[in-house]
């Protein structure tokens, strides 16, 4: 949200500009922004890996990212401004840069909107689980499946088996929660047992992808 502000901020200072563009001291922007682009760069390259599956990381890396773009555009102007005199570039410069930061920043507030409101990850496929848990040995039927991000690395799950049979044992429980794990990415799974006798739906319905 803070990226979004300050992206409106930008475009609305370039707008101003554009209308009466002023001159600008070419060289003097440029060696500031390459400077710029060299400690950004870096910062953003650092947090590469890890901005794929952590939200909060991949935060800083889009942060560290524009602001490395915003870097780099102000060269290029300032490259072309010296040699030309076209300094109507600078206002068109920042605007194009703030649409590459708007393209990327909503849908890292998307992915925040979703973990804030309890809805199902997006690198999870709730359908091949639900599909999974019914192929269970055992399993005749499930229930108020429910999965939602804790944090922006861990996910939980609720479920409700029915099987008629009656509860499978400890080393079932434990083989289930640790495919989860490993094959879906969900690392907090609570599994409740019926043999399908009563209703036992949930009277809670969390958020959910449909």
């Amino acid at each position: 949200m803070f990226l979004l502000v300050a992206s409106g901020a930008i475009a609305w200072e370039a707008i101003q500009r554009l209308a009466n563009p002023p001159a600008v001291a070419g060289l003097t922007i440029m060696e500031v922004a390459a400077i710029g682009i060299v400690i950004n760069g870096l910062s953003a390259w650092l947090f590469v890996k890890g901005s794929k599956g952590d939200l909060n990381i991949r935060s800083a890396y889009l942060h560290m990212l524009a602001d490395a773009l915003v870097s780099l555009g102000v060269v290029s102007g300032g490259i072309l401004m010296i040699y030309t005199q076209w300094f109507w570039l600078d206002p068109v410069i920042s605007l194009l840069i703030v649409l590459v930061i708007v393209i990327g920043t909503c849908g890292l507030l998307r992915e925040s909107t979703q973990l804030a409101l309890s809805a199902v990850p997006r690198h999870i496929d709730l359908a091949a689980i639900d599909s999974f848990l019914r192929q269970c040995p055992g399993v005749s039927d499930i229930h108020d499946l429910h999965i939602w991000g804790i944090s922006t690395t861990e996910t939980a799950l609720t479920v409700h088996l029915v099987m008629p049979a009656g509860h499978p044992g400890d080393k079932f429980m434990d083989e289930l929660v640790l495919t989860l794990n490993q094959r879906y990415s969900v690392q907090h799974s609570t599994l409740q047992i019926e043999q399908g006798t009563t209703n036992h739906s949930c009277t809670l319905i969390s958020v959910g992808r449909h």
